[in-house]
């Protein structure tokens, strides 16, 4: 299990507790979707050490339809990976018109352009800091929101495989 789960939920517990007073964002909940999420010890010790075990939603695996409902209500959706083959969730997410906190390392930066906020995934208040300006801040929320409908709708499965037959033909020499 990858170590930024439980900086996610740290960053949460910050977050949450400095929008406490917030008339919008003063019941803040963290759902966890994945299969592993919630069997791992650091995470669940995260969750009680920053005492929020009343915010916080374990939801396991969910199906594609599901998890696109997901997308589509959230407030945000915050993806701190510190490693990522190419980053499909955040574009997911974006296309859904959900605006997106991820990493400002692996390919995260180049997947999503400048159509999300970017924050350190090991650093617990940088995440939480991103968390924060995303909701409160209402123009930039609207523009990562329009931006990263754009930026989603850049990619296409279509696109992609003519792209990599394009690089196999110049690899192989034909044109």
């Amino acid at each position: 299990m990858p170590k930024n789960v439980p900086r996610l939920v740290e960053a949460f517990a910050v977050a949450r507790q400095e929008l406490a007073g917030h008339p919008e964002y003063a019941d803040l909940r963290l759902i966890l979707i994945g299969d592993d999420v919630s069997r791992h010890p650091s995470v669940r010790r995260a969750v009680v050490q920053t005492r929020v075990e009343s915010a916080v939603r374990f939801l396991g695996f969910v199906p594609f339809d599901t998890l696109r409902l997901f997308y589509e209500t959230a407030t945000a959706f915050v993806f701190p990976s510190l490693y990522e083959g190419f980053g499909l969730p955040p574009l997911e997410a974006m296309a859904s018109g959900t605006p997106v906190v991820t990493s400002g390392v692996s390919s995260l930066p180049e997947v999503v352009g400048d159509a999300a906020m970017l924050v350190n995934p090991e650093n617990v208040f940088d995440i939480a800091r991103g968390i924060k300006e995303v909701l409160l801040n209402r123009e930039l929320r609207e523009s990562l929101i329009a931006k990263g409908k754009v930026h989603a709708a850049s990619y296409s499965w279509e696109r992609t495989a003519a792209e990599v037959l394009r690089i196999y033909q110049e690899v192989g020499g034909e044109r």
